[in-house]
């Protein structure tokens, strides 16, 4: 009896958890679970992270008080623009997407990768999917502004709406553009991911270094500003609150001078090797011994270290890609590679060990999924995919983040996935017990034995696990 009672209990909760979601923004109703909201991605490029307790951001703090801040993101190495972009939503490290850095060759193809060339290639982006594409599988719409990589036909797929790379987008219109596209129309739902980048405070810190406060201030002033435009656009469309927006960045920036460059033609005559890339990280093949050209480059400066491509260090995980050189040269923090001469092009840099705090940025969170008054120390900026996946209740591609690092973010520990996840276990164990019922009433001789004690199922949560290492 108490079996047929624990049974019949089951039966509304199977189906309240597989029927078909509601469309985002429709209320609650039923029992049914809640639907997904709609998530944004915004990006401003060389956000260091130490910058939101050296300069006033009432904007961005507002955000973050009533959501979370991590208060370091450990972004991926190398720490550059398009590495870290596509890490965020790859979930992947570089080697493993294979955006390796801003100038890159492949041998065998024979093929060259560089800002303002070749970056729209597919060849280059091919080995990876980023979320723009996996959640079009969830019949969901996408969009992005900008963002490095999605105006790019990777894997013959683009974002539903996206707009081609031009600096001379203003923020406003970009951000015009995503609201809308968010908001959706009568003729055609709001996108359920939308990704929004911008250039500052990167060409500033590039431009004029970190350590100049003044300079560095007003770009932060701006980027502020944004960002208030940006919660005063979602909440003049009627999204804010109903979105979850996470505010983030690449990468930080060092202060660099002219007293602290390494000219490899001091070392090494430039007959000797093929340059791939160059500045804090450099990539060369070697065109002579390789052996005595990296003996040559080891002993070149006592602020760079020389790697061959197999003795790379797993922490940097920068060594499973063919397009990873045979040899690399890594510049201490602040110290620039060049080949000759003396000219400084920029006071500020990046590109640096991805372990240097200067090379960090942040992210802060705010939406109906996120916890209000949150700070964590840190996190891994690999995580940002799968927990995105979490919020959008997505089933994530293989990846190198662990939504168990980014849970504690989270307003709680249920999600769209786990009302799924539940779903389907609840209805697993309906039809085990059912059969498990049958089978033991046919086998039962009537009045021979006692009823047959009830014992019930232990459950548990198997957490996530990294699915690539």
């Amino acid at each position: 009896m108490l079996l047929r009672i624990f049974l019949a209990s089951l039966v509304p909760l199977a189906l309240a958890a597989t029927n078909e979601q509601p469309e985002p923004g429709t209320p609650v109703a039923n029992g049914l679970p809640p639907p997904p909201s709609p998530l944004l991605l915004v990006s401003f490029d060389g956000f260091r992270a130490d910058y939101l307790q050296q300069f006033h951001m009432p904007n961005l703090e507002l955000l973050y008080r009533g959501g979370v801040l991590v208060e370091q993101l450990t972004n991926v190495f190398t720490t550059k623009t398009f590495p870290n972009h596509y890490s965020l939503v790859t979930g992947l490290y570089a080697e493993s997407h294979g955006i390796l850095a801003s100038r890159m060759y492949d041998a065998a193809s024979n093929k060259t990768f560089s800002l303002g060339g070749h970056e729209k290639d597919p060849f280059w982006w091919n080995q990876a999917e980023p979320l723009w594409l996996t959640a079009l599988d969830s019949n969901y719409s996408t969009a992005a502004a900008m963002w490095p990589g999605s105006d790019v036909a990777i894997r013959n797929r683009t974002p539903t709406h996206f707009l081609p790379y031009d600096t001379s987008v203003p923020f406003a219109e970009r951000l015009a553009n995503v609201s809308r596209w968010l908001k959706g129309s009568e003729q055609e739902k709001g996108a359920m991911f939308a990704a929004l980048y911008w250039e500052e405070p990167d060409r500033t810190g590039h431009k004029f270094g970190p350590d100049n406060n003044t300079a560095m201030a007003k770009a932060l002033k701006e980027v502020d500003d944004h960002v208030g435009l940006l919660v005063s656009e979602l909440r003049r469309a009627g999204l804010w609150g109903l979105v979850n927006v996470l505010v983030t960045s690449d990468h930080g920036m060092a202060q660099c001078s002219a007293q602290r460059l390494i000219r490899l033609d001091d070392c090494l005559d430039p007959s000797n090797y093929t340059l791939v890339d160059l500045a804090p990280l450099t990539a060369l093949i070697p065109t002579q011994d390789p052996d005595m050209v990296f003996s040559l480059l080891a002993n070149c400066h006592p602020n760079m270290t020389a790697y061959k491509k197999e003795a790379i260090p797993d922490r940097l995980h920068y060594r499973n890609n063919p397009r990873v050189q045979p040899i690399i040269l890594l510049a201490d923090e602040g110290w620039l590679i060049i080949q000759r001469g003396d000219k400084l092009l920029t006071l500020g840099n990046h590109g640096y060990d991805n372990n240097l705090p200067s090379m960090h940025p942040f992210l802060a969170a705010s939406g109906p999924g996120f916890r209000q008054g949150f700070r964590t120390a840190g996190l891994s900026s690999v995580d940002v995919y799968p927990l995105m996946c979490h919020l959008l209740g997505v089933p994530p591609a293989p990846n190198n983040g662990s939504l168990a690092r980014a849970r504690p973010l989270l307003l709680s520990g249920e999600g769209p996935a786990d009302v799924a996840l539940v779903a389907c276990v609840v209805v697993g164990v309906l039809l085990l017990l059912t059969s498990v019922t049958c089978l033991f009433g046919l086998r039962k001789p009537r009045g021979s034995r006692g009823p047959v004690p009830f014992q019930r199922l232990q459950l548990e949560e198997d957490d996530d696990e990294l699915l690539l290492d």
